[in-house]
């Protein structure tokens, strides 16, 4: 599994680069998703080990989380991680920080453990077509008061997918121009993973039109919908 992530100002050190903390936190939330994808239920960080960070990720760099798992238990499963950096104008990629994760799934939520490693890869059927997928969990912050996914956070996610999958496809620097069409579909509740796929379909001389989808999983039952799709276009402003 792999999605990404930006490296923004408010995530960096003094030097510039993405702050250790924060980059573990990208790591085990990556981890969290799988967990929760393979063992069907609610699960915990057990442990971290094997921990090497290799280079550092610089501020406005796209950094890419991947994450297979490599050991499972009945309840428990051992998570390979490793983070990314990637220049998005050059396309050019450093790994910087590798690690374990073992997560544990809780043994008071009921969930049967899962006999099989249940993680389904999405690939863009895209040939020169660039594409992108974020993944998020909804926490209590993201939500209103009726633990429902805020519509904020919801085109913020839809926003960086977006902003990846264009500037992989034309390696420029892009903003967003236009929100053609944004329909809400369904809601997302806390707790669920939320995943992103952004898509490029068209590129003019200086536009990029990307088709996003938000699709709202439960970790516990695996049960998928599609909450949200959405037009965007961004235009190379160098």
């Amino acid at each position: 599994m792999t999605v990404v992530d930006m490296v923004w100002p408010d995530q960096s050190n003094h030097h510039g680069t993405l702050f250790g903390g924060a980059a573990l936190s990208m790591l085990d939330r990556m981890a969290f998703i799988m967990g929760s994808k393979v063992l069907r239920g609610s699960v915990v960080t057990a442990a971290v080990g094997q921990l090497n960070f290799a280079a550092p990720a610089p501020a406005g760099h796209l950094v890419e989380c991947q994450a297979v798992v490599i050991r499972q238990g009945r309840r428990s499963v051992t998570v390979e991680t490793r983070l990314l950096a990637e220049d998005l104008l050059s396309g050019s990629r450093t790994l910087c920080l590798s690690g374990e994760f073992v997560m544990v799934r809780q043994a008071d939520d009921g969930a049967p453990p899962s006999l099989a490693v249940d993680v389904e890869e999405r690939q863009a059927d895209s040939g020169h077509f660039a594409s992108a997928t974020v993944a998020e969990i909804v926490f209590p912050g993201h939500a209103n008061h009726r633990s429902l996914l805020h519509g904020g956070p919801a085109m913020a996610w839809m926003a960086k997918a977006g902003f990846v999958a264009a500037t992989r496809q034309v390696r420029r620097t892009v903003v967003m121009a236009a929100s053609e069409k944004l329909d809400f579909k369904a809601p997302a509740h806390v707790g669920e993973v939320v995943e992103v796929l952004a898509r490029v379909t068209r590129v003019g001389n200086r536009s990029v039109q990307v088709q996003t989808e938000m699709w709202a999983e439960s970790p516990t039952t695996g049960a998928r919908r599609q909450c949200t799709t959405s037009q965007l276009v961004f235009v190379a402003i160098d």
